[in-house]
């Protein structure tokens, strides 16, 4: 009899990490969603789209608060060892940083709704041109990071941290544009401002992307790979064990 109570006991556990695994997949597709609407709403000067967005920002905290909640529930009565515990953990890492790219994408959403929603003149077109490039990258980013995460993919989790650099240099670049456009025409000052808000918050979703991608790394190989240079971490998480 004891025996077979084992067995349920360890299929009961599967079945809940399978469901924890579905939640953070389901909550990183209702993120990607955000950061699709959001540069829609702003391609298409579009303010109740943008409004949408950020009242939709509360269905993601929600479901980082349930994923916690399961996650601190699977730990106390469970007590997970090894590679479950690490699995737990990972995850709950992980919704921090979708979470916190929900807050970009509602970051971006409400500066179209500052920027559009006024009587003022409408940003000239120059101010945004980065604003399309450095999207996709972030995008490409959270969506390759997600199917590293659906396939425990670690090839793919390292390519996403890769491409951090790529991101970080169009930010850099779209910085220094803006600038000089502020220092020819102090008119262009303010949505200027809204547009430097609307890229550091892309260039923040390439930074939370890449965590993921690293707990993703950490997950699969057992290795932590923060805070070390790009060459060795591309060593430690390509090594074969």
């Amino acid at each position: 009899m004891a025996i077979s109570h084992d067995a349920h006991t360890v299929k009961q556990f599967d079945i809940q990490l399978t469901n924890l695994r579905n939640q953070v997949q389901e909550m990183g597709g209702l993120v990607e969603d955000q950061i699709q609407n959001a540069i829609k709403a702003l391609d298409n000067e579009d303010i109740t789209a943008a409004r949408e967005v950020i009242a939709r920002d509360q269905i993601i905290n929600g479901m980082q608060v349930k994923v916690d909640e399961d996650s601190v529930s699977m730990i106390a009565l469970r007590q997970p060892l090894g590679s479950d515990l690490r699995l737990i953990m990972s995850l709950s890492k992980i919704v921090t940083d979708l979470e916190r790219i929900g807050d970009e994408a509602e970051k971006i959403a409400r500066m179209t709704v500052k920027t559009y929603d006024g009587a003022g003149s409408p940003p000239n077109a120059k101010l945004l041109r980065d604003v399309q490039p450095m999207s996709k990258l972030a995008a490409n980013m959270l969506h390759n990071c997600l199917d590293a995460l659906a396939r425990l993919d670690v090839e793919k989790a390292v390519e996403v941290a890769q491409g951090d650099d790529e991101l970080d240099q169009e930010f850099q670049s779209a910085l220094r544009r803006l600038i000089t456009y502020m220092m020819e025409d102090p008119r262009t000052i303010g949505h200027a401002i809204s547009v430097i808000f609307i890229i550091k918050a892309l260039e923040r979703i390439g930074d939370h992307s890449k965590n993921i991608a690293e707990y993703i790394i950490y997950l699969v190989k057992g290795k932590d790979v923060r805070h070390v240079k790009m060459d060795v971490l591309v060593q430690d998480a390509l090594a074969v064990e």
